[in-house]
């Protein structure tokens, strides 16, 4: 993460004092394992596979996640610091040990973060899930309006462009919807891969069907390290999943400079302030996340 952290230049926003402080982040995913980087800021955990009260993450894949939005880095000495290390947690567990899951689970979870959106201060959702294009189109339908519906209750939605790529209109549901931030990958190369059972290029791509460019982003997202679910330990993960939090962290961060803009003004933020990468708009969309040019 230390890495990643200088390529898209986080700590402009640490030398300006913005931490993420007071920005509540919901993630939607396997759980979260209390990772002494997290402290006491797991303000709510809700259980919808199994539940159980206290949090946990019989995956790892919603731990990892939670790292790279805003693990503080206190077990590595900095070193695995996420991008907003003050921000705060809602955890929905949506997914089982095996990260499968349905749509009446995320739907559930929406609407219940629409009703506690302002006792949580909640800002941001992470959806690092994605349901394949060849899906049931009621349930492609259901997951598409659930999101939005957070969209248009002031809740900014990053999620995952998936990994089916490199072909066009590859992006996975809910990634496909035109009002929320869908986020891919730039270093899905064989070489950065190695042995992972990735194929290379994997990152999601565009258009949608409907001719929308997605992703909108792209950043850092094969072989990351973040927060194991196992104590005081870290784990390296490589997919799209591991792209979006960095723009969830990214936008706490934004939020922390400018708490009273609306969902829409982030997004056109992040379209007039990206970094242009040179590679094709169906793969990297506007361009990679740069937070000294978003703050």
């Amino acid at each position: 993460m230390d890495r990643v952290r200088q390529i898209i230049n986080a700590e402009a926003a640490y030398r300006k004092g913005y931490f993420g402080d007071n920005i509540g982040v919901a993630v939607l995913d396997t759980g979260i394992f209390p990772h002494p980087d997290f402290g006491r800021r797991i303000a709510f955990f809700k259980d919808y596979i199994n539940g159980r009260r206290r949090a946990y993450d019989d995956n790892g894949h919603g731990t990892h996640i939670a790292g790279i939005i805003g693990g503080d880095g206190m077990t590595s000495h900095g070193k695995y610091m996420g991008i907003a290390p003050r921000c705060h947690f809602i955890i929905l567990k949506i997914l089982d040990r095996k990260g499968n899951g349905n749509t009446e689970n995320v739907v559930q979870a929406i609407e219940w973060l629409v009703r506690r959106k302002e006792e949580y201060r909640i800002r941001i959702v992470n959806i690092s899930i994605g349901m394949v294009l060849q899906a049931e189109s009621r349930e492609r339908a259901r997951l598409l309006k659930a999101v939005e519906y957070a969209w248009d209750h002031n809740l900014v939605v990053v999620t995952a462009a998936g990994n089916n790529g490199p072909g066009e209109s590859s992006i996975t549901v809910p990634g496909i919807s035109r009002k929320v931030i869908t986020v891919g990958c730039y270093d899905d190369t064989k070489e950065r891969i190695g042995r992972s059972l990735l194929k290379p290029e994997y990152s999601g791509q565009g258009p949608t069907e409907h001719c929308i460019v997605k992703p909108e982003l792209v950043v850092p997202g094969t072989n990351v390290t973040s927060c194991s679910n196992q104590p005081g330990f870290y784990t390296r993960k490589s997919g799209t999943s591991m792209a979006a939090p960095m723009v969830s962290g990214s936008i706490a961060l934004l939020l922390g400079k400018y708490p009273h803009i609306a969902p829409a003004d982030v997004k056109l933020r992040l379209y007039q302030r990206t970094l242009d990468l040179g590679l094709p708009q169906s793969k990297q969309g506007w361009g990679m996340v740069d937070i000294g040019r978003l703050l």
